[in-house]
């Protein structure tokens, strides 16, 4: 059973998904996770504190999919691009997490604070593809790969017809030799 503050976070990311920062009052947060405002102030003393709240997840989610990345049976850029492109499916929610901090990077008073975790968030997958690849230019290139393809699943855009994501990592292998299979 998901608690209070679980609930909490997941209404808060809901809100900043479909209809953005300005309908995430604490009100409308507290309303969406079926809690009174009093239980969400227990856990989250202040709208500050719920940005904390989010960005601390988005930490945790993020430092789990880093120990999935490095030890994919298939190999730390498979894993990668294959959940990085739609429909690829990022275990533990860090895709819903990812996006709704997104929605409150831009304009916040905690904007230096959000753009540093998404920082850490960039840094933890790049050594997961560090660990595979020896060339820190290949890796990043893996990476960039990979966040084009992210990018895609956060706009809902799709893959481009007849092509797919064994296609390009096939393609890829021929230039990261040090690539899983």
């Amino acid at each position: 059973m998901t608690g209070a503050r679980d609930r909490v976070l997941d209404a808060y990311e809901t809100l900043l998904i479909d209809h953005g920062p300005g309908s995430a009052t604490l009100d409308a947060v507290a309303a969406a996770a079926e809690v009174s405002k009093g239980g969400l102030l227990y856990h989250f003393a202040s709208k500050d504190a719920l940005v904390t709240g989010l960005l601390d997840r988005l930490r945790e989610r993020s430092a789990a999919d880093a120990d999935a990345i490095r030890t994919a049976p298939d190999g730390a850029v498979a894993y990668y691009l294959r959940t990085s492109a739609p429909g690829g499916g990022v275990p533990g929610g860090v895709t819903r997490t990812y996006l709704a901090v997104l929605r409150i990077s831009e304009g916040s008073s905690t904007g230096r604070t959000i753009r540093e975790v998404l920082a850490e968030v960039d840094a933890d997958a790049f050594a997961a593809l560090r660990a595979e690849l020896d060339d820190p230019v290949l890796a990043w290139l893996a990476q960039l790969v990979g966040d084009g393809l992210y990018l895609r699943t956060l706009t809902g855009t799709p893959l481009p017809p007849g092509l797919g994501v064994e296609d390009l990592l096939a393609r890829m292998r021929r230039y990261l030799p040090d690539a899983g299979s």
